[in-house]
């Protein structure tokens, strides 16, 4: 795996998924044990689901596209 000039790598989609990451949700750390090998640990968040996610499912459409359309031509 390379490292970019910024110091980033990849993390390859069957890790991403066997381990729940998902991009702008989840916060992961790294982890040195005493032996002195390294991990990446998923971090647990109390957020839930992002706010973007949780204003998808807030929106409420009252109007339909043709009203709409006749409010923006005035």
């Amino acid at each position: 795996m390379r490292v970019t000039s910024k110091g980033q790598v990849t993390i390859p989609q069957k890790v991403r998924k066997d381990l729940g990451i998902h991009p702008a949700e989840t916060e992961v750390e790294f982890v040195q044990e005493k032996n002195g090998r390294w991990y990446l640990k998923k971090i647990r968040t109390k957020t839930g689901a992002s706010r973007f996610r949780k204003a998808h499912s807030a929106g409420n459409l009252r109007m339909n596209t043709d009203e709409i359309m006749a409010l923006t031509r005035g």
